[in-house]
């Protein structure tokens, strides 16, 4: 490993396996578990699968927003590396974590004063029962914001070495503590909805502990080893920023228009929300090869960039997204012909599962076709300071696509659940095509970072 991390700028056939693999079991873990997550709830009946499905819609939006800034400290540190400059690389990492905790722990207070509002707000009026889940299951995840924010900013950090490793350990951790919390408080202790969100919250704060642990006693490139470390340094903080909140915009516009839409889902009834909680389930099943790919793109062509090495940054990031297309085609080729044997596992009613079997077909056709243009490739851009870029056109997609024909299909041609799916799909075209001409181009090449 450490002869991997220290000629890490090359990239030779094993750098990239000894960083890729490790993030394939990471994202297969993480889906895997979440798989298990909605399944075991699932026993509880379809009112609390409802309820966790729409509550994660929420929480997403800010999972997503700590992932865009833990990814805009990543991008500043794997530039500085580049350049073989490890002291501000160093001080980068610390103002990664004060962000991060800052940030994380505001919005934590926020929700947890806020949930009923919120809640009213974003779902409207749903049956009384799965609002009372949603409440529940609200309130103690987003004790949990805190914790998750400084698992992303460590995992990012190791990443940004060049050692995937231990944000694979980190992340195994966590999941299995779910997954196991999972089976004792709600099948032995009956918890229901509260026994599965105890779980997250526990395994995320284990995951914070192991990840922070190990980059205190890190003796590689990144290390944050004091509070001190985490003192506030304007001119760091903002070129943090500079990748982190544009990113952070791009993913909440994201995540909003996905609550928005989560909202007309509601109005379908428990059954198209339980369909839409399963198939978003599944569907990540299917993702993991762009998802893992996604993750290493903003290490490897980082690098390269704050080295100088342009023309092989963009030789990268093509090479890169292509392995993501090979492996997207391979995962929904199988769950293709495979889904009408995993859904009923849901315990799912007929109508329910017939609908969720009909979404995750389009999706794999639609996911194999343009997934990676559209979440791969603009990692490669982000990696190069182009953040801006990424996040007006993710914005305009969403809301002229997913959002307004979402409501056309569904509130004009009566599409049900599918016309909510097809409009997510339109949305995926459209920033396949943007981001494949503007990568092409190459001016997010020459984007200032550092």
């Amino acid at each position: 490993m450490k002869n991997s991390v220290q000629k890490f700028s090359d990239f030779s056939r094993r750098d990239l396996l000894v960083l890729i693999w490790p993030l394939l079991i990471e994202q297969l873990l993480s889906v895997a578990m979440g798989f298990m997550d909605t399944l075991m709830v699932s026993g509880v009946g379809e009112e609390a699968v409802s309820a966790v499905g729409l509550v994660d819609s929420l929480n997403n939006l800010l999972i997503q927003l700590f992932s865009a800034l833990a990814g805009g400290g990543a991008v500043v540190c794997s530039q500085y590396l580049g350049r073989r400059d490890r002291e501000n690389a160093k001080k980068a990492a610390g103002q990664l974590y004060f962000i991060v905790i800052v940030a994380s722990s505001l919005i934590a207070l926020s929700m947890i004063i806020f949930h009923r509002p919120i809640l009213s707000l974003i779902f409207g009026r749903i049956d009384q029962g799965v609002m009372q889940y949603c409440i529940h299951y609200l309130l103690i995840t987003s004790i949990s914001f805190p914790f998750l924010g400084i698992y992303n900013a460590g995992s990012a950090l190791f990443r940004a070495q060049g050692n995937s490793f231990v944000s694979m350990q980190a992340g195994l951790v966590m999941n299995i503590m779910n997954v196991v919390g999972n089976g004792l408080l709600i099948y032995v202790f009956h918890m229901e909805v509260i026994g599965a969100a105890l779980a997250t919250l526990i395994g995320r704060v284990v995951a914070a502990a192991f990840v922070s642990i190990r980059l205190r006693r890190n003796k590689g490139e990144l290390s944050v080893r004091h509070i001190r470390d985490l003192k506030p340094e304007k001119q760091m903080v903002k070129r943090i920023l500079g990748i982190g909140v544009p990113s952070g915009i791009e993913n909440s516009m994201f995540q909003i228009g996905k609550l928005i839409l989560s909202s007309l889902v509601s109005s379908l009834g428990t059954v198209s929300i339980a369909a839409n909680a399963v198939a978003n389930s599944i569907t990540g099943i299917a993702n993991i090869p762009g998802s893992t790919i996604s993750l290493a793109m903003m290490p490897v062509v980082g690098r390269l960039i704050g080295a100088g090495k342009r023309n092989a940054a963009k030789h990268y990031g093509a090479m890169l997204t292509g392995v993501a297309w090979v492996g997207l085609l391979v995962t929904n080729a199988a769950l293709f012909f495979t889904i009408p044997y995993i859904v009923p596992a849901f315990g799912l009613s007929q109508e329910s599962a017939a609908i969720a079997v009909n979404v995750i077909r389009w999706f794999d056709i639609f996911s194999i076709a343009v997934w990676g243009f559209s979440f791969t490739l603009p990692n490669a851009l982000r990696a190069g300071g182009d953040a801006k870029f990424t996040m007006i056109v993710s914005s305009i997609s969403m809301w002229a696509f997913r959002v307004v024909l979402s409501y056309i299909f569904v509130l004009v041609f009566n599409m049900g659940l599918l016309g909510v799916w097809m409009g997510m799909f339109i949305d995926w075209v459209f920033r396949s095509i943007c981001f494949l001409i503007r990568f092409h181009s190459g001016k997010w090449l020459y984007r200032k970072v550092i």
